[in-house]
């Protein structure tokens, strides 16, 4: 008896001191807020560009607080807050130390396919299937209209490109506590789905129970992406991952990249990429290169790859930046630009010199920037005499194959081949980003983020955080492809690819 009792006392202070290690003070709070704006003030780079003015959310959001907060209420509003100021390092990273603690969640798997909402289930062998033929698509949730609900429960990717939002948003779902929390709702304990066939206009409803942590199933991805989701960097070093990546059929040439690895790390992987090139240079009519779902990493391939697509003796101007930081900028800044390629007027040869003084003649930034704040103008270019010891020049169509969640340095690596001779880019607009992001911890909360230092530009002028890359040739994923059944987008690719031969 006297244990027992002795148990429940350690288990009721366990409680006790968890819950008061989830909440903080009014003056920890501020305290916070006050290192943040400091932080983003000095370091952010796309603070202020889009017009948004954090300061009045902080300050109002000072106003309404009480002696004490929630750990996971404060680390909510810092993620919907470092959204809204556009930085989609900041967003897709996410403001990390806190946990939202879902107990609960909607049954069944959402995807997106195009701008609607299919709903899956999987059978007895584990395959995805419609929930109901009749009736495939999610209209309303508790009588919300679905984009009005989805428009509201992915803060954190507000100024993302439309498919990148939706495609998130879709896959949140399934975390109903989560999103009535965000939408201000008492979660009941049934839950109506209202469902509607292909026309949109006749409807069932489907009343479903919220089931706990051990039930839910898995959120819907893509079917090549999930076959590289435990893969790391260094196994991209390992003959039997790298053999996979790499196929010839109909004299289509495909290659797939799931990240963007660094040499240094995948040595074997970049000689894989050699060795394919050279051996496709005669055996092949086209060439697609598979960057969809792909993360990003570092520059490493794209310069890679830019030996056999960029003509010998051309000179183009890929990608123009601005650093934000103390100037003239230190040598660690300088450093960290040299890593990703990227170098100012100064430091190019004669020859580059020209063309970036030519490419800045006629570029229109949609930003005009605080030249108190931001470095000179740092330039990506790709440069045929420099990429490499001499190789051909792979001069048949390229596609390269992107999609909503091409990200980083991958949507960098879509960015700069665009509109190049030979290249088109297939698919859907990428999760345009490039920051070259910091680490930030908050003091007291402790929660920590990524703040992008950087301005990063398309040759159109526009950035790559919240526009993405448009692709040439629009390729949306079909039925099948959600089905796992087929990869439709590469399919259709090819069939392209085919008929204009």
């Amino acid at each position: 008896m006297k244990l027992k009792i002795l148990f429940t006392i350690i288990l009721t202070l366990n409680v006790a001191i968890s819950q008061a290690q989830n909440l903080l003070s009014k003056k920890q709070i501020t305290e916070d807020i006050e290192f943040l704006t400091k932080t983003l003030n000095e370091k952010s780079s796309y603070v202020y560009l889009n017009a948004y003015d954090f300061n009045t959310d902080f300050e109002d959001y000072l106003k309404t607080l009480s002696d004490s907060t929630r750990l996971e209420n404060f680390g909510m509003f810092i993620t919907n807050t470092l959204a809204k100021i556009g930085d989609r390092h900041s967003s897709l990273s996410g403001v990390r130390g806190y946990d939202l603690k879902e107990s609960l969640f909607l049954p069944f798997i959402y995807a997106p396919l195009n701008d609607r909402v299919v709903v899956l289930n999987k059978n007895q062998n584990k395959e995805l299937e419609i929930l109901n033929p009749k009736f495939p698509y999610l209209k309303k949730i508790d009588g919300i209209d679905i984009n009005d609900f989805l428009q509201k429960t992915r803060p954190e990717d507000i100024k993302a490109p439309q498919e990148t939002y939706f495609t998130y948003a879709v896959r949140d779902i399934r975390d109903i506590e989560k999103n009535y929390m965000l939408l201000n709702k008492t979660l009941s304990k049934e839950i109506e789905l209202t469902l509607s066939d292909s026309t949109f206009n006749n409807d069932t409803i489907l009343t479903v129970i919220p089931i706990n942590k051990s039930q839910r199933q898995r959120p819907w991805d893509e079917r090549f992406e999930v076959d590289y989701l435990r893969v790391k960097d260094e196994d991209y070093n390992k003959p039997v991952i790298i053999e996979k990546l790499f196929s010839i059929k109909e004299n289509i040439a495909y290659i797939k990249i799931p990240e963007m690895v660094d040499k240094d790390e995948a040595p074997l992987l970049f000689d894989k990429v050699n060795s394919f090139m050279q051996s496709i240079q005669n055996d092949s009519e086209a060439l697609i290169i598979d960057v969809r779902a792909n993360s990003g990493g570092t520059r490493d391939l794209l310069y890679e790859f830019a030996k056999y697509l960029i003509h010998p003796d051309s000179i183009y101007v890929v990608n123009a930046t601005k650093q934000r930081g103390p100037l003239p900028l230190p040598e660690d800044y300088k450093k960290s630009l040299h890593n990703r390629f990227l170098y100012t007027l100064s430091e190019l040869d004669d020859e580059e010199q020209k063309k970036a003084t030519e490419f800045l003649k006629s570029f229109k930034p949609i930003y005009e920037l605080d030249e108190n704040k931001y470095s000179e103008y740092y330039f990506g270019l790709l440069n045929g005499k420099k990429l490499g010891k001499p190789t051909f020049y792979y001069n048949k169509p390229v596609y390269i194959l992107a999609n909503e969640k091409t990200f980083s340095a991958a949507s960098v690596f879509v960015s700069a081949f665009k509109g190049l001779p030979n290249i088109k880019i297939a698919g859907v607009t990428t999760d345009g980003s490039s920051g070259n992001s910091e680490w930030v911890d908050l003091p007291n909360s402790k929660l920590f983020g990524k703040i992008s230092t950087m301005v990063s530009f398309q040759k159109n002028g526009e950035i790559l955080d919240g526009f993405g890359t448009e692709p040439d040739i629009k390729i949306e994923r079909g039925l099948n492809q959600v089905l796992w059944l087929s990869d439709t987008q590469l399919d259709k690719l090819k069939e392209l690819i085919l008929t204009r031969e």
